[in-house]
Formats: C-alpha cells, structure tokens, sequence
C-alpha cells in the first residue's frame, strides 16, 4: 500500500508540474505583463512609468522564464516564473495583482473557513438525501413512486441551479421574510445566511445524483448474492440496507470523490449569488477583475486537492472492500 501511495504521489506531483507550466503558459500568452499593468491600473492613458512601478511592486519586471542578463548563464530563480509559479509549490501565494486585494495567503486562509461551513454541511446532507432518494425509488422500483420520482429527477436535472436561487431569494427571502437575502456574519449567525444556499444548492443537486445512485442500486439489485438474500426471506429494506447499499459504495465513492476540491475551494456560483465571502466568490472577483496571480493561485490549489482526493479513494476503496488490494 505505501508504494502505491507513493507511486500515486509521484504521478500527482508531475501532474501538477504539467498543469503549473501549461496554466503559467496560458496566462501570459493572453496578456503580457504590461498588459497586465494597464489592466489593473485602469485607463486608456497609462505612462510608460506608471506600468513599470506597477511591475516593480510585483515583481513582473523581471524576466519570465529565462535570466541571463547578468552573467551570461541562464537562471531561473530571477525570473517571474520562480517567484509567481515555483514558489506556489511551497504554498507562497505572493500578492494579488490588483489594488484592491493585498496577501493571497491570508485571503485564503480567512475565507477557506467560511467555504467549508457551507461546503461541509452541504455534502453531508447531499449524501444522506440522494442515498436515501434513491434507496426509496429502487424498494418501490416498478410503482408509480418510482416513475414519478425519476421525472422529478429528471425535471430538477433540467433547470438551472440560477432558478433555484433567484426563486428561493424572492419567496424565503423578499416575500416571506425568513433569512437574509444575502450576506454574511461571523459566529452563529452565519447559520441565518447559510441555511438557503445550502438548501436551495440541496435542492439543485439531489436531482442528478438521486437518479445516478438509482441507476447503481437497480444493477446490484439483479446479481446472484442479491436474489440469494432475497431467497432467504429476507426483507427488501434490510437487502437493500446490508446488500445493495454495502456492495455499491465503491461507486457511489468514485462519484463523490471529486467532492473534496468543492468543500475547500466553495461554491462558485453560490458564494457569488448570496454574497458570501468565501473562495469561490473571491475566485469569480479574480476572473472578473483579471487578477491572474489569484487565479493561478486557485487553479494551483484546486489541482492539488483533486489529486489527494483521487489517493483517498483509493484508500477508502480498501475500507469499504477488502477484496481490493493497491499494489
């Protein structure tokens, strides 16, 4: 098992090599750094010494990926590459590009915590109900619960997650007057801004996973251990709870193992529509301010946690099953 997870270490930090180079590559071949300064400092006349401070202060006056200029030698540590990508893999941000953001070190570390208190509660919850959503249309499978409930599924599979919120703003918030519209307050009250995103996001979701899971159970339901149980007479609720949900963990695991990168980074659309300030608002202020340094930044931590989610799976796989062995 440990050179498994070493292997997967190895392979994940090359990757994460690749997507570094590629997304340092992609940002710099849209805007060159003077770009970069006319954009942050905003106008369409912009002196020639305006832009060079601006680089100064951030470091984009040095060479991108190549510094030979002193000695003859190429040199990699005095360039803008070393300090703004190379750095990010000991977890050095640097500062924001724009005015208006200082540390992204420290924006990260404040907003990761209210992220994870609408990410966390969210994906327990969206585990609970689209398991037991889609337990209940497998034991009614055949009804007219169960046809019912797929067009549900399929039905909230096909609005957008836009509508939710907008609708649920307008009757819990603007109507009936239950919970803020929007905003954020630090302690217990967060729970009074928490509780519509998290059940209308709820909401959103539990249409696509609900019929996906349905879809996993129904095809544990027709093998051999599952009629043998079913020929022991046993109930249909206990061969569904000890049989079919056991056996099709592995799956349903796979499915949400790209979850992780969710519960750290926020929701995008979500943190952005109820004003909270969380990663994922501060990501979609980045795209729209163009700060490139806090993009990387995120690209560089989403890929992170993707990677290490992909290793935990593999480990839970062996906890869930221990007819799977890594080797």
């Amino acid at each position: 098992m440990l050179t498994h997870i070493l292997r997967r270490l190895a392979y994940g930090f090359l990757t994460l090599v690749g997507i570094n180079v590629l997304t340092f590559l992609l940002f710099f071949a849209v805007n060159t750094p003077d770009d970069m300064a006319r954009l942050n400092i905003g106008g369409k006349r912009v002196s020639a010494d305006q832009i060079e401070k601006w680089k100064a202060d951030r470091g984009y006056d040095k060479p991108l990926v190549w510094n030979d200029k002193a000695t003859g030698a190429g040199r990699l540590t005095d360039t803008v590459f070393w300090d703004r990508s190379v750095s990010l893999f000991a977890f050095e941000f640097g500062r924001a590009d724009s005015e208006s953001s200082g540390d992204i070190g420290y924006e990260v570390r404040t907003r990761m915590w209210v992220s994870l208190q609408l990410a966390v509660p969210l994906f327990i919850l969206q585990v609970i109900a689209s398991v037991s959503f889609a337990l209940l249309l497998v034991f009614f499978r055949g009804t007219s619960i169960d046809f019912w409930g797929v067009v549900l599924c399929v039905v909230l599979m096909s609005i957008s997650s836009f509508f939710y919120y907008i609708s649920g703003q307008y009757f819990f918030s603007r109507f009936a007057k239950l919970v803020p519209i929007s905003g954020y307050a630090g302690g217990l009250d967060a729970l009074r801004f928490l509780v519509l995103p998290i059940a209308l996001s709820l909401f959103a979701r539990i249409g696509g996973e609900g019929r996906l899971f349905r879809a996993m159970f129904l095809e544990e339901s027709g093998k051999d251990y599952v009629r043998t149980a079913r020929a022991k007479g046993l109930a249909e609720s206990v061969v569904l709870g000890r049989h079919v949900l056991r056996n099709a963990l592995l799956p349903i695991l796979t499915t949400l193992g790209g979850f992780l990168p969710v519960l750290f980074m926020g929701s995008l659309v979500a943190e952005s529509f109820f004003g909270i300030p969380g990663l994922g608002a501060y990501t979609i202020q980045a795209i729209g301010s163009q700060d490139f340094a806090i993009v990387r930044t995120m690209v560089f931590l989403g890929s992170v946690l993707y990677i290490l989610s992909n290793i935990l799976i593999d480990l839970l796989y062996t906890a869930v099953d221990p007819r799977v062995r890594l080797s």
